[in-house]
């Protein structure tokens, strides 16, 4: 099975690689640092920490433990790797004064092994649900501890993780700690291979985030900026596939209700920022685009702000009346449904939350969020709150408390991970 996977590997990495330089020539960020996926890159000060966060939602949950270390340990070498740009550009927004950040190499022998050379860490830190075989045996042949953080694995990940045979069963073996969201991820991962002795129940890190300083401030400058007066409300993270054109039919109903409404619609993946424009234009509706208003305001009849920036979509949450989460009205499996909530943010999602099932269930089942499955039901709500200040109100407060009571993974992660920092 190892000779199978590592032909697979072999064989996408080219593929991979054409599709990021050929997106390259749309977003320029994938082309720098390109040969970081290959190992490269420059040394780093050795016997540091490594925490891999693949994308956007992994870094921003990795973020509590990074701010630990740096206080805990002020001299301790950081490196934080990621996998996509927009995860790089986070993480070097968040980090950039205490870690390195750069690529994580593909999952190729040669690769993860220049990769060791320049890193050469004393402990490996991987966030949720990324399972590297190669990464992994490397760990374990260097003798570096590794931890999985803020685990998580689905159960419809499992049954395509056993067909696998043993090359899973194998990879988790050498994981020295298993840190995992919920019992249920414990058990699956204990079913896939990973030593029950080893494997915790700490809940999920996201919960311990701390919203930057001044977030509620900038929400209200750009509220008195593009919205004064009149209702607002964000679809963050929004994706392709009829989940815009969706948001989109729903502010046009939302509109007929609400006359005045503002609409910011924030694309997940800056690639796409053009793609939601030309759309935007093809609607009818009158829209302008973040990146060219600069500190001037919106006209009164603007229907739709394309929030085509990055590094903004949380401000834009704290001066929302409700925030509609997307991912999840397509299959795609929805994303951070917290920073809203902790914002004191009335919450909409969309039924495809598979990503943050337990987060979804969780703040659904307190009152703080709601589900909605196509432009009507989203129409509705979103309309029925906007009238209804004393019901935003009561939903904000349900998500401000149950991200307070949920706080307390960081700690027991670290509990688990001192003991390997000090016996390096």
């Amino acid at each position: 099975m190892r000779f199978l996977y590592l032909l697979a590997v072999y064989l996408a990495a080219p593929l991979v690689s054409v599709l990021f330089l050929w997106r390259g020539l749309r977003d320029r960020s994938y082309w720098q640092h390109f040969s970081e996926r290959f190992g490269y890159g420059p040394r780093t000060t050795p016997e540091g920490v490594w925490l891999h966060a693949v994308s956007v939602g992994e870094v921003q949950a990795c973020a509590p433990l990074v701010t630990a270390l740096a206080q805990r340990h002020p001299t301790l070498p950081v490196t934080v790797t990621t996998f996509t740009p927009t995860g790089a550009a986070r993480a070097r927004a968040l980090f950039g004064h205490v870690a390195q950040v750069r690529y994580v190499p593909y999952d190729l022998p040669g690769a993860v092994r220049r990769f060791f050379r320049r890193v050469q860490p004393r402990l490996a830190v991987i966030f949720e649900t990324e399972l590297w075989p190669n990464l992994y045996r490397e760990c374990g042949r260097r003798r570096i501890p590794l931890v999985l953080a803020s685990a998580r694995v689905t159960p419809r990940s499992v049954g395509r993780y056993r067909r696998l045979g043993t090359l899973f069963r194998d990879t988790l073996a050498q994981a020295h700690v298993v840190a995992a969201q919920g019992a249920g991820d414990a058990e699956r991962f204990q079913a896939l291979g990973a030593d029950p002795a080893a494997t915790h129940v700490t809940g999920n890190l996201k919960f311990d985030f701390e919203l930057p300083e001044g977030t509620a401030g900038r929400g209200a400058a750009l509220r008195a900026q593009f919205a004064p007066g009149r209702p607002l409300w964000v679809a963050g993270s929004t994706h392709g596939g009829g989940e815009e054109q969706t948001v989109i039919e729903a502010q046009r109903r939302v509109r007929a209700a609400q006359p005045g409404t503002l609409l910011v619609l924030a694309p997940r993946h800056p690639p796409r920022f053009e793609e939601v424009a030309q759309l935007l234009k093809g609607s009818g509706m009158s829209f302008a685009r973040r990146s060219q208003t600069g500190a001037a305001a919106l006209d009164p009849q603007c229907e739709i702000l394309l929030l085509d920036s990055l590094g903004e979509l949380l401000d834009f949450y704290a001066a929302a009346d409700v925030a509609f989460v997307g991912g999840s009205l397509v299959p795609v499996g929805g994303h951070n449904l917290l920073e809203p909530a902790a914002l004191g943010v009335p919450v909409l999602t969309g039924p495809n939350t598979f990503n943050g099932a337990d987060i979804a269930r969780l703040l659904i089942a307190r009152g703080a969020a709601e589900v909605v499955r196509d432009a009507a039901g989203l129409r509705a709500r979103v309309s029925e709150l906007l009238a209804d200040p004393a019901a935003r109100a009561t939903m904000g407060a349900h998500g401000r408390e149950c991200v307070e009571s949920n706080r307390g993974a960081l700690a027991k992660l670290l509990e688990l991970i001192e003991p390997l920092l000090e016996a390096q």
